[in-house]
């Protein structure tokens, strides 16, 4: 005998909205914690995040604190729209430490729809300026520590926690 199973998820919009709200409230906590972005910029980056989202463009969010050239504490959220297995976590448990000559590196991938056409559509709808990047983004030398999910019906993100 032979079964077979078909699962199908649907999201909306609001959805979306609901998983990235979110993510929005993890880096407002990382931005106030840790100083080394401030809050406004945060919230400018999340709306860019939401955006491209809901556009289908988002693939991945790679947040890494930064003292000097030092990686100092990073995240990662992994856009799954098939999350039939995650659940919806809290928000929180990222409270960043404060260090020496901070800075903040933000990285976005994209899904292969976010072409030449789609960026020149979004470019006057995102409120931070995104470039190319040549960073690496596997944080070899983290231990992974966690993390959470966020999602809503078949939207989500899945969160990679790193730290030393």
């Amino acid at each position: 005998m032979t079964y077979t199973a078909t699962d199908t998820y649907s999201y909306t919009i609001s959805d979306i909205e609901t998983v990235v709200r979110r993510f929005t409230a993890d880096f407002v906590m990382i931005a106030q914690s840790s100083g080394a972005i401030t809050e406004e910029e945060a919230l400018d980056c999340a709306h860019d995040v939401g955006m491209l989202a809901k556009e289908g463009y988002l693939k991945m969010v790679d947040l890494t604190l930064l003292s000097g050239s030092t990686e100092v504490q990073a995240v990662q959220y992994i856009v799954n729209t098939s999350d039939g297995d995650l659940e919806m976590s809290l928000p929180g448990g990222v409270l960043w430490p404060r260090v020496e000559s901070p800075d903040f590196r933000i990285i976005l991938r994209y899904t292969d729809a976010y072409d030449a056409t789609a960026r020149e559509e979004m470019e006057s709808s995102l409120k931070c300026e995104w470039g190319p990047t040549s960073a690496d983004t596997s944080h070899c030398s983290f231990t992974p520590s966690g993390g959470r999910t966020y999602s809503s019906n078949g939207w989500g993100m899945q969160r990679k926690d790193f730290s030393s």
